[in-house]
Order: structure tokens, then C-alpha cells, then sequence
């Protein structure tokens, strides 16, 4: 198997690299696995939701603000993105063409510079994560708010509100014509694989390796409801030292001083232990770091195709959001995509 994996066609970084990065990846135990149900197969027509619903909460990098979306049904395809408090600016499209900046987050732009909103993965995850194929989503901020269990509070509400599909169009999935790979640094690296026989399942093989009490871990999920569902609970994470940093002196710097952040919030991680209590515990071991990066990170930038929904596989490895988009791009740089038959 990683001899056909390592055959796979590079599209960025070194062959070499690849490889040392796919045997390290190779090596790493399985921690989880929650896979669907055998009978469970993803819809044949695009979503809605049923009834509009709205979340609030601590603004992520305007602390002492309370920011509110506002979830919609919607006609249109795709998810759209209303800044209210901005005039004579169109909604933004939630898509691959609409990224702004990866840095920190993934910022989608349109039109005027301050049409934009940031922190977007928590948000638009929902796309695959749910199968909810159309929103409209209106905020007067480009600060969304950040929760105390990751975007469960989204997902509760959007599943209490409802699915609805349209049965008079049918739904296209996507996947890529051959294996594919993106290098990032340290050897990180997202490897897509076609899906076999026209199953519409996304299966996603997702690892992280950090210096710290986060250590190696590794899950492999289907991407349906009940698994996102689970992962959408995981928070975000910073290391002990970030931590002390916005708690110090990075409140010279304005934008670390208005960070949202709290014990709550996030997942604090020291070298050895973390500073808060980890959550998502299996088998003995906190899954959180991982759950929030293939859910909330990956699948959010997976959600960024521009049509429809992807089937296919995925492994990530060590991988982060400029990667993630960077594979998302190059299916379309290259035109890599065809959709199943």
C-alpha cells in the first residue's frame, strides 16, 4: 500500500520528502476509528436548512464584543456570507476563489476589503460535515463568536432546525481523476485518492505530531453526521507558551490582546501535561487536538469546492489551513476533479 501511495502524483514539495514523510506517517498507531453505519449512504439531492436559527457568543478576536450569525435557508447554491453593517457589498461565496489569508485562520474576502469574515473553518465545516449544501449566513462582524465546546453549539442548532433536500435536482459528487499530494513543511503532507466503484463517501485518515503534551495522534472517520458531530466538540489549541504570551506581553499587540481567548475556550497544552482538562478522551488518551483539526480544519477547507461534495479518500499528515487550502486550489489549478459517474 505506501508503495502506491508514494506513486501518487506530486503536485508540490520534494519526492524524497514525500517519502519520509508517508514512511512516519506509516508508523503512527490508529487511536479511533467511528466509521458509518453500513447501510448509511450521503444524499442524492442538496440541503437546506428547515427554519433559520442564530448563535452568539464571545467575539474570537474582538474579546469584549458578542458576535452573532444568523443561519438562513437559501435557494442558491452553496454557502453565502451577509455582512450586514456593510453597504453595497454582495454577499461572499463561500468557495476556494474568496480566500484571503491562511495564517492564523481561513479569511474569506469579496469586494471591499472589509467584506470579509475570519475564523470561517468553525463555520462552513458544516458544508461536508452535516451534507448541508446551502446557507445564508448574516453577521454584522467579520469576528465570529468562539464557543467552550469547539461548534457544537452550531451543529446542535442546524440539526434542531433541520434538513431539508430540494428532490427536484440532483446533487453532484466530485472526486480527483488519480492520487494526488501536497507537501507542506517537516515533511507534512495531504494525499487525495479517488473514490472506488462510485461510492460517495468521504473517508479521511488524519494525524497531528506535536512537541507537546498533544503528542502523536491519529483517527480515521467517515465524514457523516454522527462522527462530525462528535469532532465539531473539539477546541481549539495553543501551546503553554502562546498562552503566556497573550496573557503577557502580547497585550502590547493589539491583535493578541483582544483575543477571545479563555481556560474554556481553548486547549491549553504545556510540554508534558496540558494547563486545562482535555476533552474527548478515548481509551485514556485526549483526542481533541486531532478531532478539531480534521473536523473543523480540514473539512472546512474540503468544504471550499465550489460545487457539490467531494468523495474519495484522504490522509492527512501534520498538515494545517494553508495546506488544506493549497490541495483545494490545485484541484482546480490543474484540473483535477471529474465527477462521479
Amino acid at each position: 500500500m505506501l508503495d502506491t501511495y508514494a506513486k501518487s502524483r506530486l503536485l508540490t514539495g520534494d519526492p524524497d520528502d514525500y517519502r519520509a514523510g508517508l514512511d512516519a506517517w506509516a508508523e503512527l498507531p490508529v487511536d479511533m476509528q467511528y466509521l458509518a453505519p453500513p447501510d448509511w449512504t450521503p444524499s442524492r439531492h442538496p440541503t437546506t436548512l428547515a427554519k433559520p436559527f442564530y448563535v452568539s457568543g464571545r467575539g474570537t478576536y474582538e474579546r469584549r464584543s458578542c458576535s452573532t450569525l444568523h443561519f438562513e435557508p437559501c435557494a442558491r447554491d452553496g454557502w453565502w456570507i451577509d455582512r450586514t453593517d456593510h453597504g453595497e457589498q454582495l454577499p461572499i461565496r463561500a468557495n476556494i476563489r474568496n480566500v484571503w489569508d491562511t495564517k492564523r485562520s481561513i479569511v474569506l474576502r469579496s469586494g471591499s476589503a472589509h467584506n470579509y469574515l475570519r475564523m470561517v473553518e468553525h463555520v462552513v465545516a458544516l458544508r461536508l460535515g452535516l451534507g448541508l449544501d446551502s446557507v445564508m449566513v448574516r453577521t454584522n462582524s467579520g469576528d465570529p463568536p468562539l464557543f467552550d465546546a469547539g461548534s457544537s453549539p452550531i451543529v446542535d442548532k442546524a440539526l434542531r432546525a433541520g434538513l431539508v433536500e430540494d428532490p427536484s435536482r440532483e446533487l453532484v459528487y466530485w472526486t480527483v481523476k488519480e492520487p494526488v499530494v501536497v507537501m507542506g513543511p517537516r515533511r507534512s503532507f495531504l494525499l487525495m485518492l479517488p473514490a472506488e466503484g462510485g461510492d460517495r463517501r468521504m473517508h479521511i485518515d488524519c494525524s497531528v505530531d506535536f512537541p507537546t503534551a498533544i503528542g502523536r495522534q491519529r483517527i480515521q472517520f467517515d465524514v457523516f453526521p454522527e462522527a462530525f458531530q462528535h469532532g465539531a466538540q473539539a477546541r481549539t489549541n495553543c501551546s503553554c507558551p502562546e498562552w503566556w504570551l497573550v496573557r503577557t506581553f502580547g497585550k502590547l499587540f493589539a491583535d493578541l490582546r483582544n483575543l477571545g481567548y479563555t481556560r474554556s475556550n481553548i486547549l491549553i497544552a504545556g510540554r508534558r501535561k496540558y494547563l486545562n482538562e482535555a476533552k474527548l478522551v478515548h481509551d485514556g488518551k485526549s483526542l481533541e487536538a486531532v478531532w478539531h483539526r480534521a473536523t473543523l480544519d480540514l473539512i472546512a477547507a474540503l468544504s471550499l469546492v465550489e460545487t457539490g461534495r467531494l468523495a474519495g479518500r484522504i490522509i492527512s499528515y501534520k498538515a494545517g489551513h494553508a495546506l488544506d487550502v493549497r490541495l483545494v486550489a490545485h484541484l482546480y489549478l490543474q484540473d483535477l476533479l471529474e465527477p462521479l459517474g
